[in-house]
């Protein structure tokens, strides 16, 4: 088989990250590194992926290295552009969440990749991960409804507080973030959500007036079910309880440990080291029938790791041609939810689904 030659538009944490798969998996060919401007990183990376060949511009690259596959790592406002030009000079596409900024041009997309016979997977890294889908299963197990509390705090400063303020100019933290964990609250319940209400608060002046960096939403599910998730970016966060992963039914309960204290540090945001499983059974005393369960999960690929599974993943889809119907649903409902959330904030109401 020939290998499936692979273009990295984008080139900061997630960017690299997928580069560095491309590069090892044999499958795929590594052909070009895409950047808006030349920099430090991008060199570094390019040398330690064998030389790989650098781009400033997108169009350019598309049409010099005539790529199999265009993996699409930028910030959310240019998604809906490198997609479509993608998916019309031939390539399949893997895309970092959110999949666009609107549910219409996520819908543009899909609609144009279906025509094209085009795969696309989005990056719900979640999914790929073995102790977020056992935390998933045991959710499943506690009857309905469901009460699922998450969250993702971020004291980010330094270069990640930069990142974090370029995400900003047009993407909030319960946005970008909170498609993955309303994504999981979304597999839990199975369930449709009905509305979604938020609220938010801007923390810094460094970012514009009309963004915030906190917010938290409420979402509720046909079945009762209901769900929060939060999330804060900025040198201002407290790192008091920034990793809630929590799940109750009426049967019990599931939670996933919290790691080591580094909430800047990003494999913190995907490790675990325990899930703890609680059933609410009692005897006639009124006590628990059964011992509190902790499972270790302490061998979970890190976050690298994570990235091989999601390109072998993309790989799978492509050979075996894999139908990605249920995938690119689950992304534009996701999206649906956090949009709605940010939505509640601004107009300070209840936003109904």
């Amino acid at each position: 088989m020939e290998k499936l030659k692979v273009l990295v538009v984008g080139c900061g944490n997630m960017g690299a990250s997928h580069a560095r798969s491309y590069f090892q998996i044999s499958e795929f060919e590594l052909v070009g590194l895409v950047s808006r401007n030349p920099n430090i990183a991008r060199e570094h990376l390019a040398n330690e992926l064998g030389g790989v060949k650098q781009f400033n511009n997108f169009e350019e690259a598309l049409i010099e290295t005539k790529p199999d596959v265009v993996s699409i790592n930028t910030y959310t406002d240019t998604h809906k552009d490198f997609a479509i030009k993608s998916i019309l000079a031939g390539a399949h596409i893997f895309i970092e969440k959110p999949l666009a900024e609107t549910i219409e041009e996520a819908q543009e997309i899909i609609h144009i990749a279906h025509k094209e016979n085009k795969k696309i997977i989005v990056g719900y890294i979640l999914r790929q991960h073995p102790t977020w889908n056992k935390f998933i299963d045991i959710a499943r197990t506690l009857d309905k409804p469901l009460v699922m509390r998450m969250n993702l705090n971020q004291q980010s400063f330094g270069n990640i507080w930069s990142t974090h303020k370029h995400l900003m100019e047009t993407t909030s933290p319960i946005v970008d973030c909170g498609v993955h964990y309303v994504d999981v609250m979304c597999q839990m319940t199975q369930c449709k959500p009905v509305k979604v209400s938020a609220i938010g608060a801007r923390l810094s002046e460094e970012i514009s007036e009309n963004m915030y960096n906190y917010g938290q939403l409420q979402v509720t599910f046909e079945d009762g079910s209901v769900g929060w998730y939060e999330s804060g970016w900025g040198p201002m966060i407290s790192e008091t309880a920034y990793f809630v992963k929590d799940v109750i039914g009426p049967k019990g309960s599931v939670s996933m440990i919290e790691p080591k204290k580094d909430s800047s540090e990003i494999d913190e945001h995907v490790k675990t080291d325990q899930l703890l499983l609680h059933y609410q059974e009692r005897d006639d005393n009124g006590n628990f029938k059964i011992k509190d369960q902790l499972i270790d999960t302490t061998d979970e690929p890190n976050h690298q790791e994570l990235c091989d599974l999601e390109q072998k993943y993309l790989l799978k889809a492509i050979l075996e041609n894999l139908d990605l119907s249920t995938h690119l649903n689950d992304a534009v409902n996701s999206l649906k939810i956090v949009l709605a959330a940010d939505e509640s904030i601004r107009k300070g109401k209840t936003i109904s689904l």
